[in-house]
């Protein structure tokens, strides 16, 4: 299978006068359908990795691949271009809007990506919704859903434009254990279907081992790099 991502040799180094290393020649490669989890403590450097995976941050030194494609002296308008039909995101917090129903924050990337709502995209979003199993609530306002249904709404809206990478921070950080299951359940059901490549950041290790791939960073480097099967 071919390669959706590549890190060659990423260096970030935060400060001028005081200099503070966070990652150190990083080289990883991700394949395109793959499912992969980044565990590593607090201040390990996984959080870094992933904004610059996911182009919210750039590398001191050193290469991003994505596709093929060497984003590396991309300006910030080709980055956003690039963030917003390749890349969908999942954080710990949904980051809905509170004055929008979950059909419209669903619909969001899409409309910002072509400004208007075909009756395709309508479908896709109501597609998704079902998939997610928010149908019920489809037209309730972000605040007046419970805390992992907002995250499934997340989820949907993620993956609104199709993108070939979704990138996960703790995107189940703020549930309890049982919803946990269900969202990270949904996730490789999403992963099946679509074949997007699945990037997760988790501190939780029973979590990252549902994962097909375990990359662990310590200190800023490859600690552990585990696949299975």
């Amino acid at each position: 299978m071919a390669n959706i991502l590549e890190l060659k040799n990423i260096n970030k180094i935060y400060g001028e006068k005081i200099k503070t290393q966070v990652l150190y020649n990083i080289n990883l490669d991700f394949q395109e359908s793959s499912f992969n989890s980044i565990i590593g403590a607090s201040g390990s450097g996984k959080s870094t990795l992933m904004n610059i995976i996911g182009t919210l941050d750039k590398a001191t030194s050193g290469d991003v691949l994505i596709d093929g494609n060497n984003i590396t002296n991309f300006n910030k308008e080709q980055l956003a271009v690039l963030r917003n039909e390749t890349i969908g995101f999942i954080f710990q917090f949904h980051y809905l809007l509170p004055e929008f129903t979950v059909l419209e924050n669903v619909l969001m990337p899409y409309r910002i990506k072509h400004n208007k709502v075909t009756k395709e995209a309508l479908k896709r979003a109501n597609d998704l919704i079902e998939i997610v199993g928010l149908s019920k609530v489809i037209n309730n306002k972000a605040t007046d859903i419970s805390g992992g249904q907002q995250q499934r709404a997340a989820i949907a809206r993620s993956l609104i434009n199709s993108p070939r990478i979704i990138l996960g921070d703790e995107p189940t950080g703020n549930l309890d254990s049982e919803t946990t299951e269900t969202v990270y359940n949904l996730l490789r059901e999403i992963n099946n279907e679509f074949k997007s490549t699945f990037i997760v950041i988790t501190h939780d290790k029973r979590i990252a081992e549902k994962a097909d791939r375990i990359i662990e960073i310590k200190d800023g480097k490859i600690y552990a790099d585990f696949i299975k099967g």
